[in-house]
Order: C-alpha cells, then sequence, then structure tokens
C-alpha cells in the first residue's frame, strides 16, 4: 500500500538462535482439516497458545533478488500477499505494483503503477519459500495486469486514488476477491476509503469483473476482511473478520451463506451482534454490529489452527507482527502474542496465514509478510507453542 512510513531496511536474516528446520509433513487446506471447519459456540474452552518460538525469514518472494523472476512480469515492487486457494492453485493479492523502482527508491513508489497484481502457485513445499507458477491476468507483453485497476486520481481526497486487494476466497470454481477503493492516502497507517467491493472471475484469474453489489460505505467497519469457509448449524458459510480502513480500528464479523447467489446479494450478509443466552445474534444491520477484537488492528488474517483446535488471528499493530487466539469465532480472543518483533524487521505489515501452508499437524505456520523498504513481500515460518 501507498503510505509513507520512518525509514527502514529489510534484514534477510534468521532470527539469532533458531533451532534447525524439523521435518516437514505440509498439509493441505482443504485436506488436513477435511473440509471447512465447523463452528463451536463454547465460549468455556481454556487458551492453550503459550507463545511463538523458532521465527524464521525463508525467502523473499517479489522484487530485485526474490527467489521468483518478477522481473518479466513487470514487479518490481510491491506488498501485500493475501492468499486464496482453488483446485490445486494458491493465489496470492498484491497491492500497488510498481514495474520500475530506482535501487535507491524506499516505500511504495516508481514506474509501470497497477494498483493490484496477482500471481498463482501449484508449489505445496513451503519450507523452501513459494515459486510462482504464473500471473493472472497478464498483458501481451507477459506483465502482470492489474484486476480491477485504480483509477489513479489525485491523492486529495476528492476521487479514487487506487484499489487495492485486502483478501479472496472461492465459491465452486469461482474466484472473489475484496477490495478497498482508497480516496486518501494520510499519515503512516491512515488512509480514507469510498467503500469496499468485490471482483469476481470465473476463469481461473484470467479475467475480473467489478461487481455493482454488494458494497459497504468507506466508513464503516467492513473495509478490509479475512474471509473463511466454516460449517455452521449444518449450513456453509463464509465468515468475514472485517476492520475499517486504516490500522486503527477493531474487528468485526459478518458471514453470509457459501453460494454465488448470496456472495453477490449485498441483502443475505449478516452481522455479529452480541451474544444472547449463548447464541450469537446475527442482524441484517451492519449498525448494529459488536466489536469481537478491540484495539488497533492492522491487516488482518484468520484461519483454523487444527494443531491448537482454536482460531488464530495474526495482524499487525504498532510496527510489529501478532498472533492471538480465538475459542469461537466472535471470541473469546486472548491476548496478542508477539509474532515478529517490529525491532527486527522494521516497516513490517500485513502477516497473512494459508491453512495450506502448515507442517508439523499444524504447529509450523508459514505466512507472507510486507516490508515497507524494500517494498516487497518475503516468506516467513514460526512454530506455535501450546499448552498440555
Amino acid at each position: 500500500m501507498s503510505l509513507p512510513r520512518s525509514r527502514a531496511r529489510a534484514r534477510a536474516r534468521r532470527i539469532a538462535g533458531v533451532a534447525a528446520s524439523t521435518s516437514l509433513a505440509v498439509g493441505l487446506a482443504a485436506c488436513a482439516a477435511g473440509g471447512a471447519p465447523t463452528v463451536d459456540p463454547d465460549p468455556d474452552k481454556p487458551f492453550v497458545l503459550l507463545g511463538v518460538t523458532g521465527l524464521t525469514q525463508i525467502a523473499q518472494l517479489t522484487g530485485p533478488d526474490a527467489i521468483n523472476d518478477t522481473a518479466t512480469a513487470a514487479v518490481a515492487g510491491t506488498d501485500l500477499g493475501s492468499m486464496t486457494n482453488i483446485g490445486d492453485r494458491t493465489y496470492f493479492f498484491f497491492g500497488d505494483t510498481f514495474g520500475e523502482r530506482d535501487p535507491d527508491s524506499y516505500g511504495g513508489q516508481g514506474g509501470i503503477w497497477r494498483s493490484n497484481v496477482s500471481a498463482w502457485t501449484t508449489d505445496d513445499d513451503p519450507s523452501d519459500g513459494i515459486t510462482f507458477g504464473g500471473w493472472a491476468p497478464v498483458d501481451d507483453l507477459g506483465w502482470a495486469e492489474a484486476l480491477v485497476e485504480g483509477e489513479h486520481d489525485a491523492n486529495d481526497g476528492q476521487g479514487e486514488v487506487t484499489k487495492i486487494p485486502t483478501h479472496g476466497f472461492a465459491i465452486g470454481d469461482t474466484l472473489y476477491v475484496s477490495y478497498m477503493s482508497v480516496s486518501y492516502w494520510g499519515e503512516p497507517g491512515a488512509w480514507d476509503a469510498n467503500y469496499a467491493g468485490l471482483a469476481k472471475s470465473t476463469d481461473r484469474g484470467e479475467t475480473w469483473e467489478a461487481l455493482d453489489s454488494p458494497r459497504w460505505p468507506g466508513d464503516s467497519n467492513f473495509i478490509q476482511v479475512a474471509p473463511v469457509h466454516v460449517e455452521d448449524d449444518g449450513e456453509e458459510y463464509v465468515y468475514f473478520w472485517t476492520i475499517p480502513s486504516g490500522r486503527f480500528g477493531g474487528v468485526a464479523l459478518m458471514r453470509v451463506p457459501a453460494t454465488e447467489a448470496a456472495v453477490e446479494d449485498q441483502s443475505a450478509y449478516t452481522y455479529f451482534a452480541g451474544v444472547d443466552d449463548g447464541v450469537p445474534d446475527w442482524s441484517d444491520d451492519l449498525d448494529d454490529a459488536e466489536l469481537v477484537v478491540d484495539g488497533t488492528i492492522g491487516e488482518l488474517s484468520v484461519m483454523w489452527s487444527d494443531y491448537l483446535d482454536r482460531w488464530i488471528m495474526t495482524y499487525s499493530d504498532a510496527g510489529s507482527a501478532y498472533i492471538r487466539e480465538g475459542v469461537t469465532p466472535w471470541g473469546p480472543w486472548n491476548d496478542p502474542v508477539l509474532l515478529v518483533p517490529g525491532s527486527e524487521y522494521p516497516g513490517l505489515y500485513s502477516p497473512y496465514l494459508n491453512p495450506r501452508y502448515v507442517a508439523d499437524g499444524g504447529r509450523k505456520i508459514y505466512f507472507t509478510l510486507s516490508l515497507w523498504g524494500p517494498y516487497n513481500v518475503f516468506w516467513f515460518s514460526a512454530d506455535l507453542e501450546k499448552a498440555p
């Protein structure tokens, strides 16, 4: 995301004292969990996440010196990298992307600007990084092309500067990506949105269509999302943990039945509005939504952890990345645990998980992380430590 931040330099290094890698047993997402996780509404289970160990920077995924040749796709600098699985492919959705960058440039800047691009992979071994299989869509030159291009208006709050993908999900063979229309980039960690909406692809990402509906107001708590397929009371839904624009809001929760017709129907979405006698209350009015996590939550990711038998959420806050566990989708959520220290990786943001990329029964998690200084996306791993 094109935000000014204090100067920082990425350090391609492993955290000191990390033990040698253990043997991997990579679990593929839908397979490892046997399908969508089932929502257990019991809030009385204990917290079990004790901490995180073995933080390792494995590889740089994009830009100069990356393990992928992104120069041929005109990707010299980009960020974000949320992941969506469909069949044997995993799609990575990147934000503002630049094809030309001065070697001394810093942050989101350069030439050949596209508001968003996407790479895909069939690499199912995350232990040495992720190798891309291609980009979708691409133009006649083989350059990564925007899924839905932003207007690139002036940064004055009067138009649309860019369209930033916040996360994707799939319904059958259809890909969806949630994006926010940014009207103004402000101080570090602050920006304004016109609205949040969805774009759709029915041909494995080769072409995309921005949908007229659904859309959420730019001043709402539903601008950046972390979607997960779940089974709830015998029905399949997509749950979305959501935050407002910027990095200074708490997390709300909404859901929609996991069908294309429902996903594209604004009235099919309902919003978590609290618990009544232990039963979650879902309202069709977004103004009734209650926060499930307080705080200043930056770009977030959520998945079910088989290892912990709990929900886990990753996000950035005040320059560091954190992980926390939830007993139910709406909580209680435990206190945050430090995942990546900003003192070791200045300018970090957007730690994104994918249940396809875990090992050791889910104890080891892999995730993308953006570093503002080089303005590119990196691949990390860490081990979860749980109570007996």
